[in-house]
């Protein structure tokens, strides 16, 4: 086996391939393969070296006589506690064909809903990014020569000249340094954030920014729904499918939603009630309501599924309207630095010919 399959740092599998292989598996399993058959097929069709021995490492578990959810289960960083719990369910009923079918389903809305979000986030990315690399190359390779052509100049430089003097001979001494410095800033404040007393309030933090904050939120309150909609949907009890959910979101704030929750739930309180209660400010009322009616009516997997839908709806067209509202935003930033930059150098050349003229 490759030990690599065993180190994160080391391997890597992708969403398209936890997809295509739950897919396939549907697949093949309703047409009547068996499951190590079905293992062996795919295992020997996928690219991914880490992958295919994670797959045959199920194989030979199943072999041994463990169950198919229990092999999953050993990969949790693919296979995750609600893709297992589902298998569980469709192995126990002998409806497994239909576990993975479902799951195929639901993987891909997942992987549509994030090429929407890194689609619409593509352009202002890529402008942001050439940005960066023009300005970066401007102010390490053209203003320290414009530095010696303005020195001597026999004026009186206008403000804007010697600040942009000033940077240029920043950059002649110390610009690599000043470039290493800003990626170490960048690099020790992305540890910083992940640090376990900083994470929370940095994730408290993002979901409190107006456009940012909003898609957080949203996308955050539709994998919640998604989730817990699949598992009461299968029968799984809805403690039980709220314990598995607290676990899986990455934000700190809504894990902690999920452990109040499940708390209150255990002590035999309502999902509705305890939302009622204020104390879960991102979740918004229009979703409380709408999960009191789906307890009221008993049908509340179904109010879970339709609340995914509803936020994805949000989070598509807030996507939709990033790059309407960025492109302008960074067009007029860049346009404020061309112009500043223009006048810094035209300004003393003009006042130079003017004096020579005179």
């Amino acid at each position: 086996m490759n030990f690599s399959a065993q180190i994160p740092l080391l391997s890597h599998v992708s969403f398209l391939d936890k997809l295509l292989f739950t897919k396939h598996m549907g697949i093949m399993l309703k047409s009547g393969i068996t499951i190590i058959d079905a293992l062996h097929i795919l295992a020997s069709q996928t690219r991914s070296a880490t992958f295919r021995d994670m797959l045959e490492g199920v194989a030979k578990s199943i072999e041994n006589g463990q169950t198919l959810a229990n092999a999953l289960g050993k990969f949790s960083r693919v296979f995750d506690a609600f893709y297992v719990n589902i298998i569980k369910i469709g192995e126990d009923s002998g409806t497994l064909d239909q576990s993975f079918a479902y799951l195929g389903e639901q993987l891909g809305k997942d992987y549509a809903f994030r090429k929407k979000i890194q689609g619409a986030l593509l352009y202002p990315i890529i402008v942001f990014t050439g940005a960066m690399i023009v300005g970066i190359g401007i102010s390490l390779f053209v203003l320290p020569q414009l530095l010696e052509l303005f020195k001597g100049f026999d004026v009186e430089l206008p403000w804007t000249t010697q600040l942009l003097l000033w940077f240029a001979e920043l950059m002649k001494n110390f610009g690599v340094i000043v470039v290493i410095w800003l990626f170490v800033v960048l690099v020790t404040g992305r540890l910083v954030t992940q640090l376990s007393v900083v994470k929370p309030l940095w994730h408290r933090f993002l979901l409190s920014l107006p456009i940012l904050g909003n898609i957080i939120q949203n996308t955050e309150l539709s994998s919640f729904s998604r989730n817990m909609g699949i598992m009461l949907k299968s029968g799984m009890p809805i403690n039980t499918a709220m314990e598995i959910e607290s676990h899986m979101t990455q934000n700190l704030v809504f894990q902690k939603y999920g452990e109040n929750l499940l708390s209150s739930i255990d002590r035999g309180k309502s999902l509705a009630k305890e939302l009622e209660t204020g104390k879960y400010p991102k979740i918004p009322l229009i979703a409380v309501k709408m999960l009191s009616v789906g307890e009221t009516t008993g049908k509340l997997d179904e109010t879970f599924a339709y609340l995914a839908d509803f936020f994805e709806e949000e989070v598509d067209d807030a996507t939709k309207n990033i790059s309407t509202i960025f492109e302008p935003i960074m067009l007029i930033f860049i346009g404020l630095i061309v112009a500043f930059v223009a006048m810094a150098i035209i300004s003393p050349i003009y006042e130079l010919t003017g004096n020579i003229k005179k």
